[in-house]
């Protein structure tokens, strides 16, 4: 009972915080969603293992890709902010990419190619995704608030719906039982049909117009947002934890909590690209 209490509290704080975060301001935004991208390449870092000075190199390579794409996106809404600061920031990226590389020279780790490849993960899976969402900010904000209620909404009804046909005689149909054993076919379906009809609400209060880009807007989030989930979950079997960390008390880490994004945000955008 004591667990429960914890993880719907916990759950109801953690949706408030990106609700009002999406809703209030574009500072807000910034400031909360800058934080979670750090503290999520942090939390990444550290699942592997890598150095300390890595580490660092990559909170900051991640802070400075997102906060010059924010002041691109979302700084013209407050009136403030210009291309070159952006720019400035982008280079300061780039440059600390090469420095955090160039770093294996002198660092003398057993495996200099391994903490090269989770400096640039890092970026590409857990630091882009989160950066990612200053477009769909921009684009419109309430797109962004219906990204996350249909990955809520998905994920809910695949739970709901794979448990509920777990428990007949022949059970349910194991999608990657090696990667995630409660996954299951009919979840997946189930959480589709459940998101369609998300997607159809956004539609109706006015959020994605018009209904048939509501319904593919859903249809995308549905499945990318599963795959990401998959993803995060062969990365923690693969180096045998079962949370990515202890940020969120009954729910594990940042990662676990954004997991179906790592995904379905690349994909939105990309979708958002492809409509222009």
């Amino acid at each position: 009972m004591n667990n429960f209490i914890t993880r719907t509290l916990s759950a109801a704080v953690y949706a408030a915080v990106v609700i009002s975060s999406i809703l209030v301001h574009p500072l807000y935004f910034g400031c909360v969603f800058l934080l979670l991208n750090v503290l999520a390449v942090r939390e990444y870092m550290g699942l592997m293992k890598a150095g300390t000075t890595q580490t660092i190199l990559s909170m900051l390579i991640a802070a400075c890709a997102f906060i010059s794409v924010w002041m691109l996106a979302q700084a013209p809404l407050i009136g403030w902010g210009h291309v070159q600061s952006s720019l400035i920031l982008a280079y300061s990226a780039l440059i600390l990419i090469v420095l955090s590389l160039v770093l294996e020279l002198f660092l003398k780790k057993e495996n200099p190619v391994q903490q090269w490849g989770y400096i640039l993960q890092a970026q590409l899976m857990v630091a882009l995704p989160f950066t990612l969402m200053n477009i769909v900010m921009e684009y419109n904000k309430m797109l962004l608030l219906a990204l996350f209620i249909i990955i809520w909404v998905n994920d809910s009804g695949a739970y709901l719906v794979g448990s509920l046909l777990a428990k007949r005689k022949e059970g349910n149909h194991k999608m990657f039982p090696r990667v995630s054993p409660n996954k299951s076919w009919e979840g997946l379906i189930g959480g589709i049909f459940f998101s369609l009809v998300c997607g159809w609400v956004c539609h109706f209060v006015g959020w994605i117009t018009p209904l048939w880009l509501a319904l593919l807007f859903a249809l995308v989030i549905a499945i990318f947002g599963t795959l990401g989930d998959l993803m995060e979950s062969l990365m923690k079997r693969t180096i045998g934890v079962k949370d990515s960390g202890t940020f969120m008390p009954g729910h594990g880490g940042v990662l676990d909590r954004f997991d179906s994004l790592l995904l379905a945000t690349p994909a939105i955008v990309l979708l958002l690209l492809a409509l222009k």
